[in-house]
């Protein structure tokens, strides 16, 4: 169970969609199931204010920047997405969740 191989079957910027997906698996007792997320933008270490991005004082606070995943066990992926897709949840795994444009360099 502690080595069992994991298959990713979420992974998105769209933490709705996630926490549903996570809520899901966790009621009908999958065991083995890793949701998390990670930030995926980076800024230039270019001083001591680079840690502060412009782009989280606007009028609603910080932005969402994280991309979500949830990864299953690999016997139990057919089971899950039969789950999610009768609760009516579309499961979406991208590639590149960040996207060619939304990438800071």
């Amino acid at each position: 169970m502690w080595f069992a191989k994991k298959v990713t079957v979420f992974k998105r910027k769209d933490k709705a969609t996630w926490l549903k997906i996570r809520d899901a698996l966790k009621g009908a007792g999958f065991s083995g199931v890793k949701a998390g997320h990670y930030e995926a933008e980076s800024l230039c270490a270019c001083g001591c204010g680079s840690k502060l991005d412009p782009r989280n004082f606007g009028a609603n606070g910080k932005i969402d920047r994280d991309i979500y995943y949830v990864d299953v066990r690999q016997e139990d992926e057919e089971r899950a997405i039969t789950l999610l897709k009768e609760r009516g949840i579309t499961p979406v795994v991208e590639d590149d969740p960040v996207g060619k444009y939304g990438r800071m360099l």
